[in-house]
């Protein structure tokens, strides 16, 4: 079984959370039998990236060299071949490599010609990122509370839309897809986008269909704590739309139609080599490494089942979530955290304050008790 595992984030249940901010933990469950001590003094680290360089080792080294051999650093025909094998996988006609999975959220929202004066529905229960890219690119973020299974309620985002709205940022959570039928179904209604974050979320599917395939947008992350993951920043975009996707990619590189002539004012947001040629190599794994995960996280479920103190991820037949991270709930959430954490079980927060708290949010007039759940 994988060292790599499946981290564990404690949070409050419903009854007990406050959008006050606290000290709730994560914590690293890398493999649930024990494993050898690996860094910051933790016998079971957050996160062990050691262990998956160990298993991989030697095809990383041999793509650092044919990457130094070449000299080929930004672009070129690796770029095409990560896009083609991703489209492959997601079962969508384009994909685009870019530099992060928040440029991939900016140049989506900016490829759906949204912009100042625009308004796009996100849930506060997220990493800044999803909101952070709205307000980049001067649109404004409207926050739409979730339901049980952590992610973004259709009920709520239906109460939220106003005349100004333009798009629906929903955000796949933890490795669990959002009930995007419904979803879809109040985008359709309103003539709403929906640009999917599922930066956390690549391969887990919803009645059968893949996290990112719903939407107008699926946008994606190979961040390092990423199941897919590179070795720094990395992200992707896929669309079946012909426009957005040519809008997108003069974005992506400075706008430039060819080396000589800019289309319009873009940026640089490419994939570099490196991090293509590893996400590619990487890529052909993942569902492997999805099922070691879930394996992983059965034998938690089953370990845990019987403490009615904690409760546990919730999941259904029409799922198939991959864990990115498995989250516990706990009212004695900082008495778990000091006991895991004495134990050397390191323990981390997802999120301990959510985003409309935030000082950044202050100007969204977001009020404390506005997202009770």
């Amino acid at each position: 079984m994988s060292q790599r595992g499946v981290r564990v984030s404690l949070s409050l249940p419903r009854r007990f959370r406050t959008e006050q901010p606290t000290t709730s933990a994560s914590v690293s469950a890398t493999e649930p039998d024990g494993i050898e001590p690996h860094g910051r003094g933790f016998r079971v680290p957050f996160v062990n990236l050691e262990a998956q360089y160990l298993e991989e080792r030697e095809e990383i080294l041999a793509i650092v060299d044919g990457v130094f051999r070449t000299g080929q650093f930004v672009g070129g025909k690796t770029s095409r071949g990560l896009e083609a094998d991703l489209c492959g996988y997601l079962g969508r006609r384009y994909c685009l490599a870019v530099s992060s999975g928040t440029d991939a959220l900016m140049l989506a929202l900016q490829g759906l010609g949204i912009g100042p004066g625009d308004e796009v529905i996100t849930p506060p229960n997220s990493f800044v990122a999803s909101t952070a890219s709205i307000a980049n690119i001067g649109a404004t973020p409207v926050f739409a509370d979730v339901g049980a299974d952590h992610n973004l309620s259709a009920e709520a985002i239906e109460a939220a839309i106003t005349p100004h709205t333009r798009a629906i940022m929903p955000v796949h959570l933890f490795g669990r897809c959002c009930d995007m039928d419904a979803i879809m179904d109040v985008a359709q209604r309103h003539g709403l986008a929906v640009i999917e974050d599922a930066a956390q979320a690549i391969g887990a599917r919803f009645r059968g269909r893949l996290a990112g395939s719903f939407g107008d947008v699926g946008c994606f992350s190979g961040h390092p704590l990423k199941v897919v993951n590179a070795a720094g920043d990395a992200g992707w975009i896929a669309t079946d739309d012909e426009e957005v996707y040519e809008r997108i990619r003069l974005q992506r590189g400075q706008g430039l139609k060819d080396r000589d002539t800019v289309a319009v004012w873009g940026r640089v947001a490419r994939m570099d080599t490196l991090q293509s040629e590893i996400l590619r190599f990487r890529l052909r794994s993942v569902d492997n490494q999805i099922a070691r995960r879930r394996a992983n996280a059965a034998r938690y479920i089953r370990a845990l089942r019987h403490r009615r103190e904690l409760g546990l991820p919730l999941t259904g037949p029409e799922r198939l979530d991959t864990y990115n991270t498995f989250v516990i709930m706990c009212e004695e959430r900082d008495a778990l955290q000091a006991f895991l954490i004495a134990r050397g079980i390191d323990a981390r927060v997802h999120y301990p304050r959510p985003i409309h708290l935030q000082p950044a949010a202050a100007g969204l007039e977001c009020r404390a008790g506005s997202m009770p759940v």
